[in-house]
């Protein structure tokens, strides 16, 4: 069996800073994560992997750093990885990024199972895993919290919904995206860090991949972000002093009419 685990490297929450000129995040100098949601997305692969034998292979898009996201993932238990990176990457939006890493999926043969965290918490739009789907014309799953093993070329899920959840069966292959619920990711291994460290991972390029420029980076985006500003914060109060009884009864009054008047009361 052979799962692909798309992840991605994002800037820290607390780090994120957006270019007010072109729309998109400054990654420059911020400290870089793997994506938290994507942990579980690589553990749910590596449970099936234990399970009953798999290749799991984590691919990303990204600047040349992205690799140290593609070394923990493989620290976790990945038997390999792959490394998307060229400035013509660079400003990709949903639409995009998820055809270049379609396009490299493709090029590394569709596997039976495409796994990817419902969300990057940068961009926080959970577009990207199924517009994979799209690319690949694969089924997607989405916001799926429990999965059963591989059996007979099919899959059974559970899927989160507002009032519960549903229990869902797929031909394979397929594509899934994970939310928390759906296990509790590892840490990587001593082992694992020093396999991660001495892995040669590829790199590869649009050329690689026989992608398109025209659909590539911030050129190639349908969408793109037109405008930001930092909404500001205003809160007009009136101070009731209190002084003395009088004061305080005079207060109170006010305060009163005021709850009544807006309808909290």
């Amino acid at each position: 069996m052979k799962i692909i685990v798309p992840i991605k490297q994002v800037p820290e929450t607390s780090a994120v800073r957006m270019d007010e000129a072109t729309g998109t995040i400054v990654r420059e100098g911020a400290k870089a994560i793997v994506n938290p949601l994507d942990l579980y997305a690589i553990e749910t692969a590596l449970m099936i992997k234990e399970a009953q034998g798999a290749r799991v292979t984590a691919l990303t898009m990204g600047p040349p750093s992205a690799i140290n996201a593609l070394k923990e993932a493989v620290a976790m238990g990945c038997d390999d990885a792959l490394l998307l990176t060229d400035k013509r990457f660079a400003g990709a939006d949903t639409w995009s990024t998820s055809y270049v890493l379609a396009c490299a999926i493709r090029k590394l043969g569709i596997p039976d199972l495409v796994i990817c965290g419902e969300r990057a918490t940068d961009g926080d739009t959970g577009q990207v895993g199924p517009g994979v789907a799209g690319w690949l014309g694969l089924p997607v799953l989405s916001y799926i919290a429990g999965v059963e093993l591989p059996e007979g070329g099919r899959m059974r899920v559970r899927r989160m919904v507002e009032d519960g959840y549903e229990v869902l069966e797929t031909p394979l292959p397929a594509l899934l995206t994970v939310v928390k619920e759906v296990a509790n990711p590892r840490l990587p291994t001593l082992r694992g860090k020093q396999r991660a460290k001495k892995l040669e991972i590829p790199v590869w390029k649009p050329e690689d991949i026989d992608a398109e420029v025209v659909n590539l980076g911030l050129k190639g985006s349908p969408t793109r972000v037109v405008k930001i500003h930092r909404p500001k914060v205003g809160r007009a109060c009136e101070k009731l002093p209190a002084g003395d009884a009088a004061a305080l009864d005079a207060a109170s009054r006010k305060l009163a009419a005021v709850i009544v008047g807006t309808g909290v009361l």
